[in-house]
């Protein structure tokens, strides 16, 4: 069988689309795509309340800690605050998380059923991002519900009221972390052009992405105080901690303006990544099977 890679839609071939493409064909892709996952709107709905248990046996967890620490503050976060930035970090999460996404490029590329793609007049990354924006868009009007009685129920634990600023900020936050969350992903399914089962790499770096981008608990809780230092520097704080921590005004309203400029070139980082080791995967890439 002849090698897809070099006939199919590669970078530079005449019919080729490039990345942005016409809006209006992945804006249908879009549609399209939100039409079918609301059709699975209620197992969004039972997943976003299960979602949802781990949070009363993290408020008693670190009602313990502080209790057996005997202070009220710990790294700047009183009780109160540990709990709201864990709520905090759920929406954070619902924004940049990309279940499954890395393991199906890899799974596609593995099995030869990237070719669907190739033969198309499409952009493969750019007809992700709008299938992958579909389903968000599907989770978070389904959940929205829920997460608003969850935060209703627990807003004590909210000691302050955002400014409209900091609000407006910390809206921008999230939607880089989704476009962080997907170009991440991305370029880790990228790897599969390379590497023939990606599936205990991907679970050891989704593990570990998820404790140094302060899912579990805020960064700055981190000891010694060298290491908050070092996870700040890393692009995975931008996926969970950030835009928690803004909510918080646990940063400086003068610093989170470059730090979102931070935020914005680590996305640009990895859309080039994925989009250069997509180009020099297709040059060796065989649709065998599928």
């Amino acid at each position: 069988m002849n090698s897809l890679g070099k006939l199919s839609l590669v970078p530079g071939h005449p019919k080729a689309p490039g990345f942005l493409g016409s809006i209006g064909k992945y804006m249908n892709i879009l549609r399209v795509s939100l039409v079918e996952r609301l059709a699975y709107r209620g197992d969004f709905l039972l997943g976003t309340v299960l979602r949802f248990l781990p949070m009363i046996s993290a408020i008693f967890l670190w009602k313990a800690v502080y209790q057996g620490a005997e202070t009220e503050v710990l790294s700047n976060y009183t009780y109160s605050q540990v709990i709201a930035y864990l709520l905090l970090v759920h929406i954070s999460r619902m924004f940049s998380s990309m279940p499954g996404l890395a393991a199906g490029v890899a799974r596609d590329i593995r099995d030869g059923n990237l070719k669907r793609y190739l033969i198309q007049p499409l952009d493969f990354m750019a007809y992700l991002l709008a299938y992958r924006g579909a389903h968000k868009i599907a989770y978070i009007a389904t959940s929205a519900l829920p997460y608003l009685g969850l935060f209703t129920l627990c807003s004590g634990y909210f000691e302050t009221t955002p400014s409209l600023a900091t609000l407006g900020l910390w809206l921008i936050t999230l939607f880089l972390s989704f476009l962080l969350g997907y170009f991440f992903e991305l370029t880790l399914g990228m790897l599969g052009f390379w590497m023939l089962e990606v599936s205990s790499f991907l679970y050891l770096v989704n593990t570990l992405n998820f404790f140094v981008s302060g899912h579990f608990f805020p960064i700055d809780l981190m000891e010694p105080e060298g290491l908050a230092t070092i996870l700040k520097m890393l692009p995975f704080q931008f996926l969970a901690y950030f835009p928690a921590a803004v909510f918080l005004d646990k940063i400086p309203i003068q610093q989170i303006i470059p730090l979102v400029g931070v935020q914005i070139l680590w996305v640009v980082f990895f859309a080039l990544a994925a989009r250069i080791l997509w180009r020099l995967g297709l040059k060796r890439y065989s649709a065998f099977g599928g």
